[in-house]
């Protein structure tokens, strides 16, 4: 006899994530942790610790910039939306009102905004942010944006997964966070 268990395959990645993620939400542990929650592919809660002040700094400069400088749409922070692994939250996101359409959801986002940003923090394993890059490329994302601890915007694109000079979507925002 096979020492492992075979993992039911899911028939839906997206329909089992947003029935998770919603599943997750009603826990009161859950709702009260102070810090981020993702899922994996299997469902299973990811709890990260808090962040630092200027994490949440970054994202309100962000926030301002994109409603500056991007087309009509929405922005907003702390963005749930569901990868092929699971449900990941971005920092800050930006997307067309025909995205919203197509892509919102009860409780998190069935696919990718167009912009997705991560803003580093002390606590992100090596590796981590590329790969929430590659899955917000994955589930639509045209542009995946990294806001370093110093500031800086580094542009990705999905069409050249290479650090882009600027921009497609928003080429007028700055390459740096003001320090005011």
């Amino acid at each position: 006899m096979n020492a492992l268990l075979s993992i039911p395959k899911v028939k839906n990645q997206t329909v089992f994530n947003i029935d998770r993620w919603e599943e997750i939400g009603r826990d009161p542990m859950v709702r009260n942790w102070p810090g981020r929650v993702e899922t994996d592919r299997y469902g299973n809660t990811i709890m990260m610790c808090y962040t630092e002040f200027s994490h949440g700094g970054k994202q309100a400069d962000l926030v301002e910039l994109l409603r500056k400088h991007a087309p009509a749409g929405k922005v907003t922070v702390e963005c749930p939306i569901s990868t092929s692994e699971g449900i990941k939250v971005a920092d800050v996101v930006w997307l067309s009102k025909k995205r919203l359409v197509q892509v919102g959801g009860r409780v998190a986002l069935k696919a990718a905004p167009e912009i997705c940003v991560e803003v580093v923090s002390p606590g992100n394993k090596r590796g981590e942010i590329e790969e929430k890059r590659r899955l917000y490329f994955e589930a639509g994302a045209k542009e995946v944006w990294v806001c370093d601890r110093r500031g800086r915007l580094l542009f990705f694109l999905k069409d050249d997964p290479e650090k882009a000079a600027a921009s497609l979507l928003c080429p007028k925002i700055p390459r740096t966070l003001s320090v005011d």
